[in-house]
């Protein structure tokens, strides 16, 4: 029984997390399979191998000192913060790498990220919730299940964020320098944050550690959904910037464009649209979003391989196909 409630609990506010992730990249949605992957990931394969690491680097640490709490302590600051980190950042870095089309800004590298995390947190908290049973019952399972999930429960994504922020960072320069320490140095502040996380905690026992620890968290997480409304707010200003320049060549009218640049615009359109053409009303404006996005990232990294511009043209052309079927006026 314990089992299956951490599991419900654990991977049911996960996903909830996620899809209030999912909901702010409001303007550019993310593949579901890579997002769906990133969760996989997280979950199952860098839980299980940082468990492993984590456990090798204790046990390693207890041999040479032969005292538990300093294993306990050095595992939770050094250990985890690094191998976990990286564990997770590897999959960011893996959809970075692979899909650089879908990784545009800091929106997608925090969403990626975050996502990643989420999976992790999940499979971590059914591990602790259950082994918290064990000990203490169902009295500690819910204390326990409140402090990591309710009041932590964004803690990993923020941490792995700064990874993804430094990728979006590298991807949106044509700075050599740039692309090569924004990653660094997101990944560094990622540790430091998970370092900083576990360290507090590692003093919880005291009424200051558990304040400052909360503190440290509670001010990451504002800042990770402050960074995402003003990623979405420049993403909007893109938008209108790029698709004024199809309202100059008479491909697309201001209305449109009004109309794209606004998420709550684009679903009335969709909702108020004939039952017939609702797929095509809402294809026709991520086609619209889509090519702005791609003008923006060729107008700040080029072609990159002569690709931009012929994305950005069979757009155009899907956009002037619906155009000529009439069913945007």
């Amino acid at each position: 029984m314990p089992i299956i409630v951490s599991i419900i609990l654990s991977f049911g506010f996960a996903l909830v997390f996620s899809s209030i992730l999912y909901w702010m990249d409001r303007h550019e949605k993310e593949p579901k399979r890579l997002l769906f992957g990133a969760f996989f990931w997280g979950a199952i394969i860098a839980t299980f191998v940082a468990m492993i690491v984590n456990t090798i680097f204790g046990l390693g640490v207890f041999f040479l000192t032969e005292e538990q709490g300093v294993a306990d302590f050095l595992t939770g600051t050094i250990s985890a913060p690094l191998v976990e980190e990286s564990i997770k950042g590897l999959a960011v870095l893996i959809i970075f790498l692979f899909a650089r089309s879908e990784f545009d800004n800091v929106t997608d590298g925090i969403v990626y990220a975050g996502i990643v995390a989420l999976g992790f947190a999940a499979t971590e908290n059914v591990l602790y919730l259950t082994s918290e049973f064990e000990l203490s019952g169902w009295g500690g399972f819910f204390s326990l299940f409140f402090i990591r999930i309710i009041l932590g429960g964004w803690n990993h994504a923020v941490f792995t964020a700064f990874t993804g922020i430094g990728l979006a960072v590298s991807r949106m320069s044509k700075k050599a320098f740039i692309k090569i320490a924004a990653p660094l140095i997101g990944f560094g502040i990622a540790i430091f944050a998970h370092f900083l996380h576990n360290y507090t905690a590692s003093m919880a026992g005291e009424d200051i550690g558990l304040r400052l620890m909360f503190a440290i968290d509670w001010f990451g997480w504002i800042f990770m959904f402050v960074l995402l409304l003003i990623s979405s707010s420049n993403e909007r200003r893109w938008i209108r910037k790029q698709l004024a320049e199809e309202v100059k060549n008479g491909l697309l009218t201001a209305q449109q464009v009004a109309i794209a640049s606004s998420p709550q615009k684009r679903n009335l359109a969709y909702l108020s649209a004939p039952s017939g053409h609702r797929t095509a009303t809402r294809r026709f404006y991520t086609a619209c979003v889509e090519m702005a996005f791609k003008k923006q990232q060729r107008l700040k990294m080029g072609e990159e391989g002569h690709h931009n511009s012929a994305i950005i043209n069979t757009y155009r052309n899907e956009i002037r196909g619906y155009l000529l079927k009439g069913l945007f006026h």
